[in-house]
C-alpha cells in the first residue's frame, strides 16, 4: 500500500506543478484528438445526415455496418492502417509511420462511424416536415437541409463528444502507429503503459487522473446534449 500512497502524493504534485513532460504528453492527447474529431466531424456529419435524409437501395444495410464499426477494436484499426503506412506497404513512400500523422489518420477511422452513425440516429428522430416546411416557405434544397440540421444541433454535437471521448482514450491506434516517441507521439495512455512498466506510478496516476476527468467530462456533456435533443 506504501507505493500507492506514494504514487499519489507524487502525482498530485506533477499536476499541481505542471511538470513539463506531464504537459507535453497531455497536449499530444488533446491535439491528436481534436484534429481527428474535427476530421470525422467534416467527414461523418455530411455522410450520415445525408445516409438518414435520403432513401437508396441498401441504405439499411449501410446503416448496419456503420453502427457495427462504431465498436471496432482500435488494435484492428492500428493493423489495418500499420499494413498501409510500413515500409512494404501502398503508402510506406510517404513517412507516415510513428507520426502524429499516423495517429491522426487512426483515429479518424475510429471517430468516423460514431459521429457518422449518431449523426444517423439524430436526424433520423426529427419530423420529415421540417425540410418540407422551410423548401415551402421558400427555401432551396441546400437551405432546407441545412434547417434540418439546425433542428439536430444537439444530437449532432452529442455525436462529437461521443467521438472525441472514443479516441481521446484509445491506446492500440497510438502504440501501433505513434511508436510511442517521448516528446512527439506519446500520449496519455501510451505513457501511462510505459511508466507501470518501468514502475513510475506517480505520472502513471497523475496522467490517469486527467484520463478520468476528462472521460468523466466527456459523458456529462454527452448526456446533457442527450437531453436536449430528446
Amino acid at each position: 500500500m506504501e507505493y500507492i500512497t506514494e504514487g499519489c502524493t507524487g502525482a498530485l504534485r506533477i499536476i499541481f506543478r505542471a511538470d513539463r513532460e506531464f504537459v507535453a504528453i497531455v497536449s499530444v492527447s488533446l491535439l491528436v484528438a481534436t484534429i481527428s474529431t474535427s476530421l470525422a466531424a467534416v467527414s461523418g456529419i455530411p455522410f450520415g445526415a445525408l445516409l438518414a435524409h435520403k432513401r437508396f437501395a441498401g441504405r439499411d444495410a449501410v446503416i448496419t455496418v456503420l453502427n457495427t464499426l462504431m465498436s471496432l477494436p482500435t488494435v484492428v484499426v492500428g493493423l489495418m492502417v500499420y499494413s498501409f503506412l510500413s515500409r512494404r506497404g501502398p503508402l510506406g513512400s510517404l513517412g507516415l509511420l510513428y507520426t502524429r500523422s499516423a495517429m491522426v489518420i487512426g483515429q479518424w477511422i475510429l471517430a468516423f462511424p460514431i459521429v457518422a452513425g449518431l449523426s444517423v440516429a439524430a436526424v433520423k428522430g426529427l419530423d420529415p416536415r421540417i425540410h418540407e416546411t422551410a423548401v415551402s416557405l421558400g427555401a432551396d434544397a441546400a437551405q432546407g437541409f441545412r434547417t434540418f440540421l439546425r433542428e439536430a444541433r444537439f444530437g449532432i454535437l452529442a455525436a462529437l463528444v461521443a467521438g472525441f471521448g472514443r479516441v481521446f482514450a484509445e491506446v492500440g491506434v497510438s502504440m501501433m502507429l505513434g511508436g510511442n516517441i517521448r516528446g512527439y507521439t506519446r500520449n496519455i495512455t501510451t505513457a501511462i503503459a510505459l511508466e507501470t512498466s518501468k514502475g513510475e506510478f506517480a505520472l502513471g496516476i497523475a496522467l490517469g487522473l486527467v484520463l478520468l476527468a476528462v472521460a468523466l467530462g466527456v459523458n456529462v456533456v454527452f448526456g446533457l446534449l442527450r437531453r436536449r435533443s430528446a
